[in-house]
């Protein structure tokens, strides 16, 4: 049985990497399965067509695939009808997109899924995502999607904040780390391409995509507030093992 696994992007994967599947190629590799089943949430999107589209494109030759659709009444081919819980239960990874992270949190929550989500982590289910689909896993994150930066409070399976698209938005890098002196509990922050991996509550892998995307713990010490790169491994070399890291 897998551990309770999240694999937090800051940004990347197949909507925003077009031809670079390392990351997403990293999260089916930790299934250990030949042909895995993936499920997309693309709720952030609204359940975007052309985000569910794409997601096929990428994961239907090589994966057991299907998606969740909360907004729409005609859901389309590969969506999860009947018992949504039990099909969750049942997958490999469960795959959330990006957009609006306030969004998202309302609308599962309205439906269940935050519920869902959590006994799918308890399982072993492999959670991961990007922007909106990382921010949603911890216990306070940072969303720019509706304008200024602001405080958001998530699912909790991390008991840390999160901040994505460091090296892309200087205003919400800015931001983040003012929360943090302001009371945020401290956290982690990753750049589009760069990957955080939990087990249980503790991160044990930082990854990347792009050779100089990186990853931060994020903290007051001593009064002032403290950015700490962590060690990443690039997916694009070969190394034998992974670089740990401490929570």
């Amino acid at each position: 049985m897998r551990p309770p696994t999240i694999v937090a992007f800051g940004g990347g994967g197949f909507s925003m990497e077009a031809g670079n599947p390392l990351l997403d190629d990293y999260v089916l590799s930790l299934t250990g399965v030949n042909r895995p089943r993936v499920c997309f949430v693309p709720t952030a999107s609204g359940d975007a067509d052309h985000y569910v589209v794409r997601f096929y494109r990428t994961f239907s030759m090589t994966c057991e695939t299907s998606h969740v659709s909360l907004f729409r009444r005609d859901r389309g081919s590969g969506a999860v009808e009947g018992d949504l819980e039990e099909h969750l239960l049942n997958q490999d990874v469960i795959y959330v997109g990006g957009g609006s992270v306030v969004s998202l949190l309302g609308a599962w929550r309205a439906h269940g899924l935050d519920r869902i989500l959590r006994a799918a982590w308890r399982k072993g289910v492999v959670l991961c995502g990007l922007s909106a689909g990382s921010l949603c896993w911890f216990s306070e994150a940072v969303t720019a999607f509706h304008g200024a930066p602001s405080v958001v409070r998530g699912l909790g399976l991390l008991p840390y904040s999160n901040c994505v698209h460091y090296d892309g938005e200087p205003e919400r890098r800015e931001e983040y780390r003012r929360f943090v002196g302001d009371g945020v509990r401290p956290g982690y922050a990753a750049d589009d391409g760069a990957a955080l991996h939990f087990e249980h509550r503790q991160l044990r892998h930082v990854v990347s995509s792009r050779p100089r995307a990186q990853a931060y713990r994020v903290e007051p010490i001593d009064g002032e507030i403290v950015e700490a790169p962590l060690n990443a491994r690039y997916l694009g070399t070969t190394m034998p093992d992974l670089l740990t890291v401490a929570a």
